[in-house]
């Protein structure tokens, strides 16, 4: 008797099998179509990136190949003047040594060539300026950005790169 369970429980076994196999559809291998769309997608993909790559890092290497050309300096004589104190009976100097930074060298003459003009933006500017307009980081920048914009007008056409502070004094 205990022969035939056995059997019994092998043929189950066997039958369960089968349902599963029957349910579980056979893997089927995708497409040719399916295939040849990815392919291309992935080739795509990888072609505009690539393309993409050198097409914006191709300035960069003209840009570091060509060498920059150092800066030039002229000297500015030094500017004291006294500062517009409206309401008080103190009066405040301020004393200022500045230079031009140029990007070339042969702009140094036709600046030196003007520099009575330069001088007279600066101190007209210089003297109406109150002694708060010069407090903090942000005041000397305003100043720095003001005396360049002058002197670019004072020797147009030609242009300078900056106003460089040597010293500073307020009295």
């Amino acid at each position: 008797m205990a022969s035939k369970p056995k059997k019994a429980d092998k043929a189950e076994a066997e039958d369960a099998d089968a349902e599963t196999q029957e349910i579980q559809p056979k893997r089927k291998l995708p497409p040719l179509k399916l295939i040849i769309v990815a392919v291309g997608a992935v080739l795509a993909l990888g072609g505009g990136g690539t393309a993409g790559y050198f097409w914006f890092s191709g300035g960069n290497d003209k840009a570091a190949a060509a060498p920059a050309k150092p800066p030039a300096f002229v000297d500015v004589p030094e500017v004291l003047v006294n500062l517009s104190t409206a309401g008080t009976e103190r009066t405040q100097y301020l004393k200022v040594k500045i230079v031009l930074e140029i990007p070339d060298a042969t702009l140094s003459p036709q600046i030196e060539s003007t520099m009575p003009r330069v001088m007279d933006a600066f101190q007209t500017y210089l003297r109406e300026l109150r002694p708060t307009d010069l407090d903090g980081s942000a005041g000397l920048y305003r100043l720095k950005e003001e005396l360049t914009r002058r002197v670019n007008t004072a020797i147009a056409p030609s242009r300078i790169t900056a106003v460089l502070f040597k010293e500073i004094v307020v009295q």
